[in-house]
């Protein structure tokens, strides 16, 4: 998502219990609900706010699904669920922190360089969600095992319809406004769904309709949001959004049957006809020259992006995914990635780490700090770059054939579609 990053939360209720295994030696395995607590303070010391109660609060609290799985009586990895999602997380330590004489456990997202840090004990989980790469920001953290809901309600009313599309509007009245494109499916009061703009998507949302209001949330190590929203009498959708503890907006909506979205590949374009031209250091320090003559000749894929972005993520698993399917493909593929550090070591330690974890083969080229003004600045002979990722279709003469802006992942109903014409662009620049 090019616009806002987020941050994460876990939640606690009394119901749905799930039964531990018997045999574990650390934290239990099974079914957690996890909560950032988006109106609270961080604690100052683990293990002195021992005030959990299993209420929630659907107005504050950012809830998400984990699962705890152990692979012998000692090591485990966590899965977290966000609807059809999974992510697997196994950068974990477990052990007594000397300074607390409690049991702890550290969550590390090293990708994303944010990680969750809690004390445990007695099927609950306390601390924070920290976001390493920026200065004291952090989210107090509870979950809760046994926990499988992650909305909870004790309404008994027949739950509103909210399925379906809905043209949306996010920033209203601000600078900022911009369209998304809310698509819901929905089984009783459970919802399901994601928003598209211009620029990507919001990846798995996962949430619970209660009366004529629904919820909607997502934790994936990167993202923390949260989507309220309210049907008014004339079939419309108030809202609010929230990102993170910092970062809140409000929404609104009406019901559709068509995008109210410009098409991704109409937002950047060149600005001439000649070759593109791009001479960047690969991780090894070694300067990639695309017009190489080793290069000569061949269609290419550039992709723009950055490891903080989970869209950028998406894209380079169908990337990785779709070059390995078609090993044939006469078609050569560049990432160029744009990190939020200022320290070009520091970027290209990330981008390492990043190459390694998606099996990456192709290069991947370092491009700067990831200010879309110096992207744009890389980029001279396109319009601007507006978006992470941005995708670069190239023929044989290193000419522009396309500008893909953003990426509208696995969790849209618009992927098949991009699958479908993705190839059929490779077949283009194949000529």
């Amino acid at each position: 998502m090019s616009k806002y990053l987020g941050f994460y939360i876990l939640v606690i209720s009394i119901m749905s219990c799930v039964s531990p295994a018997s045999t574990f030696t650390k934290i239990p395995p099974g079914i957690w609900r996890g909560t950032l607590l988006l109106d609270r303070v961080p604690v100052q010391t683990y293990g002195d706010d021992r005030d959990i109660v299993k209420k929630f609060d659907t107005e504050s609290e950012l809830p998400f699904n984990f699962e705890v799985i152990y692979e012998d009586e000692i090591n485990f990895y966590i899965v977290i669920h966000n609807g059809k999602e999974r992510i697997e997380v196994r950068d974990i330590q477990y052990g007594t922190d000397r300074s607390t004489a409690k049991d702890t456990i550290i969550i590390d997202f090293p990708i994303y360089d944010t990680q969750i840090r809690a004390i445990y004990e007695d099927g609950v989980m306390e601390g924070d969600w920290i976001v390493n790469y920026r200065d004291g920001y952090s989210i107090p953290f509870k979950a809760i095992h046994g926990v499988s809901d992650r909305f909870t309600s004790i309404s008994k009313n027949k739950p509103a319809m909210v399925a379906g599309k809905w043209a949306s509007t996010f920033e209203i009245g601000t600078a900022d406004e911009y369209p998304a494109l809310g698509v819901f499916t929905q089984q009783s009061d459970t919802l399901w769904g994601t928003f598209l703009t211009e620029t990507g998507d919001y990846r798995y949302l996962e949430g619970k309709v209660i009366d004529q209001k629904f919820y909607l949330s997502t934790f994936d190590g990167a993202h923390a949001f949260m989507f309220l929203g309210k049907i008014l009498a004339d079939g419309t959708i108030t809202g609010t959004f929230r990102s993170g503890s910092q970062y809140t907006t409000s929404w609104e909506a009406r019901r559709t049957d068509k995008s109210n979205l410009k098409s991704m590949d109409e937002l950047t374009k060149p600005n001439s006809s000649s070759a593109l031209t791009l001479q960047l250091p690969d991780l090894e320090g070694n300067l990639v020259d695309i017009n190489d003559i080793k290069y000569a000749g061949k269609p290419k894929i550039i992709q723009i992006m950055g490891t903080w972005c989970p869209n950028c993520m998406d894209e380079s698993l169908f990337l990785a995914e779709y070059m390995k399917a078609n090993p044939d493909r006469d078609v050569l593929v560049f990432t160029v990635g744009f990190e939020r550090y200022e320290d070009k070591e520091k970027s290209i330690s990330v981008l390492n780490k990043f190459k390694n974890r998606m099996n990456i083969t192709h290069p991947i080229l370092y491009g700067g700090y990831y200010d879309k003004n110096v992207a744009s600045s890389v980029f001279p002979q396109l319009s601007e770059i507006i978006s992470y990722p941005t995708t670069i279709f190239l023929d044989r003469n290193n000419k522009v054939y396309k500008v893909h802006t953003g990426f509208n992942g696995p969790a849209t109903t618009e992927y098949e579609a991009f699958k479908k014409t993705f190839n059929e662009i490779v077949n283009q620049i194949s000529k």
